[in-house]
């Protein structure tokens, strides 16, 4: 791939495309881990080097998954891993750490797992509402300053959190559920990130795989963590069809695919909004890093985007099962 980077913020510069790696761990059924590593290699080769993590993804296994790349690739990898949650994805999380003396912890339990000695991009995953964001922002500059880490980032964050971090050290990016789908940090958190220069991260871009096509609700595993997702409920997902029955007639238009109609929504609200937007989906399948790729190329028109505009006005369902545990529980 020979498209330009993109400045996210801070002078952090990314490939167009992330890599989301929460995928290549058993939150969606099990990974065979050689399929795991030739869908990171392929995404690196295809130009995809932003990846993803974070120390609570497989408990720590994803990190050391994602170091097996970097142990051959550093210098081709934009790496972002993520800090703050205890527990587990598939099992749950029982607790989240925002105090400067569990930041201290967990960098350099990151950094051992990575395999590493500096993280170019460290978020924030869960904000600890008992901690001041500014106290957890401030022991994250630290590590800066400490050359541990480039550049800092939150997940998740409403607008006046991220005023707050921001004016203790510059934000390079926002992390949050952003989708056809899931548009709710449109109303405060988007905006807020476009008047700082911050850059946006979307995770999910493609719906947890339901914008696809592909995902039957009603046969996920059991132990596919959607299954606690009410949007993923069986009268919720029956409903959403809709939305996806629209962005195929869309794909169709453009001989796309609905995945590559989700990620090219997502880019044109960046340009119409002059905000730095870099969607991380995730898979583990490597033809599927080639096809998201091909959004890149697309240009959706104005009816398109109507049309799409639309359909997610019908979205059925919250994207969390605890609103509170995201941005728009706490706006």
């Amino acid at each position: 791939m020979t498209a330009p980077s993109v400045h996210l913020g801070d002078g952090l510069n990314v490939s167009p495309l992330g890599f989301g790696g929460m995928a290549l761990t058993p939150v969606y059924g099990e990974v065979d881990l050689h399929d795991a590593l030739r869908t990171l290699h392929h995404a690196v080769d295809a130009g995809v080097s932003f990846i993803d993590t974070a120390d609570i993804y497989g408990g720590g296994s994803n990190e050391q998954l994602i170091a097996q790349v970097l142990k051959e690739r550093r210098g081709e990898v934009q790496l972002a891993t993520k800090f703050s949650l205890v527990g587990s994805p598939a099992d749950g999380y029982t607790d989240i750490r925002g105090d400067a003396a569990y930041i201290r912890q967990a960098v350099d339990a990151s950094l051992k797992r990575l395999g590493t000695d500096v993280i170019d991009l460290y978020y924030m995953h869960r904000r600890d509402l008992r901690v001041p964001i500014v106290e957890t922002v401030e022991a994250m500059a630290g590590l800066v300053q400490q050359g541990k880490v480039k550049h800092l980032g939150l997940s998740e964050v409403t607008a006046q959190e991220l005023a707050e971090a921001h004016s203790v050290h510059p934000i390079a990016a926002v992390q949050s559920e952003w989708s056809i789908w899931s548009r709710d940090v449109e109303r405060n958190v988007v905006p807020a990130a476009a008047s700082l220069g911050v850059g946006f991260v979307p995770y999910s871009p493609l719906g947890r795989g339901f914008l696809t096509g592909t995902v039957d609700a009603s046969s996920l595993g059991a132990n596919d963590f959607r299954r606690r997702i009410p949007r993923f409920a069986a009268d919720a997902a029956d409903a959403n069809q809709g939305v996806v029955a629209t962005m195929r007639s869309v794909a169709a238009e453009l001989s796309a695919t609905p995945a590559q109609i989700a990620l090219a929504w997502l880019l044109e609200q960046g340009k119409r909004l002059g905000l730095a937007v870099v969607p991380i989906p995730g898979t583990r399948k490597t033809h599927r890093i080639d096809e998201n790729l091909g959004a890149l190329s697309l240009n959706l028109t104005r009816a398109q985007l109507e049309a799409l505009d639309q359909a997610a006005d019908a979205v059925v369902g919250s994207r969390s099962a605890d609103p509170k545990w995201v941005s728009e529980g706490r706006e």
